[in-house]
């Protein structure tokens, strides 16, 4: 069987500014996985145009979300940090997987229907075919392991069938190659505890995001210390107040949400936030959250900013780490070529 070298691979798209529910659902453990793992973070940019995106905009978007990337404090010389579209690789083998993977797959792909909505037939292929990118994006480099939050579980799902069934449908040309097993990895989901679930300041029922409307609903990396006071304060809330235990907070999506935006950025379990805020009202909580909110989130928003001043040093980085993650992909894509039959010189 063939041995795999531990690789992590992931990425977001630059769409809209990262929020709190990025940084603490997903960026947290990406900066924990660097200290322990060989972790590739791409910003997916080829993604984005999915969706129609204006060009210079998309350009401003993905440097700035470069920028909140190094302001969170992924650190572009442990981990390789890099945009999708210079690596020309990504493209390539997604194009092989699109003759891999089965229509009746992708028909099962909850986020198209989602997307698309009822206008489906007016979706671009690209949206429709994307799974396969994400497959490539991460089959690309033989990454074993991807943190993923639930929406994107059956992504992950259909990679590993992708990887699976070019691992048989080529299984002679692989082992004609050298390789004594299968050539790619069947990547596996990497949890490293319960990553928390940030849902919309303005409604406690779905989940804080760059497509909201309203800004008030989400705080982003950017904010300045006054604009996040401020829309933690103008968060919704019920008429009751806070529970002293757990279990008080179900059917209470508002309150549970700020209590477990308190416990993630303070480093505590809900039942210590509850043991010092239960009983009271929703406003003292909220004056405690937006310092506690303030002063983890500030710095990286400075930092940020600092960052998006100077796009030709985030320009660099992202230089460098596409010509890194092209060291790693073309060898695999080469191989790629020789085991389908393509000629290759």
């Amino acid at each position: 069987m063939t041995t795999f070298t531990p690789r992590v691979f992931s990425g977001m798209q630059p769409t809209g500014n990262l929020h709190l529910g990025n940084y603490l659902g997903a960026m947290l453990n990406w900066i924990k996985l660097q200290e322990t793992q060989e972790c590739i973070y791409c910003v997916v940019d080829m993604h984005a145009i999915t969706l129609w995106q204006e060009p210079k905009e998309l350009h401003k978007a993905i440097l700035e979300v470069t920028a909140a990337y190094l302001a969170c404090g992924l650190d572009p010389k442990r981990s390789i940090i890099f945009n999708q579209s210079q690596v020309q690789e990504h493209a390539e083998l997604a194009w092989i997987f699109n003759c891999v993977a089965r229509m009746g797959w992708l028909n099962r792909m909850t986020q198209f229907k989602e997307k698309a909505g009822k206008d489906k037939e007016q979706a671009s292929v690209g949206l429709y075919v994307y799974p396969n990118l994400m497959a490539a994006d991460i089959l690309a480099y033989k990454a074993t392991h991807v943190p993923v939050g639930e929406d994107q579980k059956q992504h992950l799902e259909l990679a590993r069938d992708i990887a699976g069934k070019f691992n048989l449908d080529f299984g002679d040309a692989i082992r004609e190659a050298g390789y004594n097993g299968d050539f790619f990895p069947l990547p596996e989901p990497f949890i490293i505890g319960p990553a928390t679930r940030v849902m919309s300041l303005r409604d406690g029922a779905k989940k804080m995001s760059k497509s909201d409307p309203s800004d008030l609903s989400r705080i982003n990396l950017s904010d300045d210390a006054d604009t996040i006071a401020r829309k933690i304060r103008k968060a919704k809330t019920d008429t009751d107040g806070l529970p002293s235990e757990a279990a008080g907070l179900k059917g209470r999506p508002e309150a549970e949400n700020l209590v477990g935006i308190h416990a993630a950025l303070s480093g505590q379990s809900v039942e210590q936030v509850l043991a010092q805020f239960g009983g009271g009202q929703f406003s003292r909580l909220k004056e405690a959250l937006a310092e506690l909110s303030v002063a983890k989130l500030g710095p990286i928003g400075r930092e940020t900013r600092r960052l998006k001043a100077d796009p030709g040093h985030v320009e660099g980085i992202l230089a460098d780490g596409s010509a890194r993650a092209r060291a790693i992909a073309a060898p695999i894509l080469r191989e790629v070529r020789k085991i389908v039959g393509f000629v290759v010189s």
